[in-house]
């Protein structure tokens, strides 16, 4: 312990444990502590069942009809992967697929008028959805058409749209879409949050909007991949990358004191002995003084017998409540997975409903979406502050992860990674630069 290294990491939640990956795969000498005895820190996944009970405090553990403890493995934050997004590129850049196993989620539902419907994301079943009328058909499946060619370096398919000026709402308004529309587009294909990005200029969108529908090319049933045994096998396979090239792992080590000289990070004091480094890299739980709060968000974990209705008995699936639908701010999402990917009890489901806070009463807020899981055969209510870092890292070389968001994917997640690692490295993350330094260690030959 008492040695010099490049890169301390305190934490290994998935942001802590991806770049921890990549930096040790960079060639830097990494040490990787965590106070706790597990892997995961707030986006772990808890097992066996009892631990969860334990967790929010039940005096009473599962009952037997709950099956065995050791079959479930409740994730505290869910998400789901896009696909074709960023998180399934870092493990395939990085090879951390060789440690997992994925299904593909089975369906993307969208809240209208108190009913669920499939959301609709190619032409055919565009025009096979109950969710318009048959003129509005029509003008989606135009606009999805000019949304699958656009280009942004190629100003032939822009068809009079600007991609740095035109704002969103403009694009909308030239399709003539109605407000049911515009709001499965923007909040269960572009996967916004709220309707702020209506006045912002329509490029990133349009790249959100792509992104779902390459995604969804990939599998066929919805655009989402999640991990068998649950997202808790996420860090450990980074954890594993990182050990393979060299990093250090301590789990269960407490973290007395970071140390500071001149207003920059030296080392970490650890049970009376010091690890010395150049960098520190952690989450907000580490470093309290450092980080402001910025909201907060309520997760309900809902343990059910039954799939949710109206989703053709899928074994997993996502639902999307628009803000406009329960007149909010922000959407509440709901992810349901099941038996099927090994983390709940045969015949068991597990569905949690998320959403940020908005009032002082957030139970309330989310009741929209339990109604959709009745009957619940237990619930385990989390109010989580999310925290971000008060400054960039530059002066004292601490870099600080943003807690993770109400979404029920990992886009943003990694663009927190990227942006951390732009702040270390001077030079922004590059997919094909981590490929290569791999082929170093590995040889062409194990490719």
């Amino acid at each position: 312990m008492d040695e010099e290294y490049d890169v301390i990491v305190l934490g290994t939640g998935l942001t802590e444990c991806i770049l921890s990956g990549i930096m040790s795969v960079n060639g830097k000498k990494v040490l990787h502590m965590d106070r706790n005895p597990y892997y995961g820190g707030e986006s772990s996944s808890i097992t066996p069942l009892e631990e969860l009970y334990k967790r929010f405090q039940f005096p009473e553990g599962p009952s037997e009809s709950m099956g065995r403890g050791r079959d479930w493995n409740v994730d505290l934050i869910p998400k789901f992967l896009m696909a074709n997004g960023q998180l399934v590129k870092m493990l395939l850049y990085t090879e951390v697929t060789r440690y997992l196993d994925f299904k593909v989620v089975e369906g993307s539902f969208v809240y209208k008028g108190g009913k669920i419907y499939k959301v609709p994301s190619t032409e055919t079943e565009a025009l096979a959805s109950n969710l318009m009328g048959m003129f509005e058909k029509r003008r989606f499946r135009k606009f999805l058409v000019f949304v699958a060619n656009f280009d942004e370096n190629d100003p032939k398919t822009f068809e009079g749209v600007d991609p740095q000026t035109t704002s969103m709402r403009d694009v909308y308004r030239k399709f003539d879409l109605g407000q049911d529309v515009i709001d499965f587009t923007g909040h269960a294909l572009a996967l916004y949050r709220t309707d702020d990005y209506l006045d912002q200029p329509c490029l990133e969108t349009i790249n959100r909007i792509k992104l779902y529908s390459e995604s969804l090319a990939r599998y066929g049933k919805s655009p989402y991949l999640y991990p068998l045994y649950g997202l808790g096998e996420l860090p450990q396979g980074f954890a594993r990358l990182s050990a393979i090239y060299g990093g250090t792992y301590m789990l269960n080590k407490p973290v007395d004191d970071i140390i500071m000289e001149n207003g920059k990070v030296v080392g970490v004091k650890s049970e009376g002995e010091v690890a010395r480094c150049k960098q520190l890299i952690c989450d907000p739980s580490y470093i309290p003084e450092r980080v402001r709060k910025a909201g907060q968000v309520i997760r309900i974990i809902c343990i059910l017998s039954h799939p949710i209705k109206n989703t053709n008995d899928a074994n997993s699936c996502q639902i999307i409540i628009p803000q406009n639908q329960v007149n909010r701010k922000s959407d509440i999402y709901v992810c349901m997975i099941s038996y099927a990917h090994n983390v709940a009890a045969q015949g068991k489901y597990i569905a949690i409903a998320s959403t940020t806070v908005e009032t002082s009463e957030p139970e309330k807020e989310i009741e929209p979406a339990l109604e959709l899981l009745e009957p619940i055969d237990q619930k385990f209510v989390a109010i989580s502050d999310l925290y971000e870092p008060i400054d960039d890292g530059s002066e004292s070389q601490v870099f600080c992860s943003c807690s993770y968001d109400a979404t029920t994917h990992f886009e943003t997640t990694c663009n927190d990674i990227k942006d951390i690692y732009k702040r270390m490295v001077g030079s922004a993350f590059d997919f094909e630069n981590m490929k290569r330094k791999q082929n170093d260690v590995f040889g062409e030959a194990d490719q």
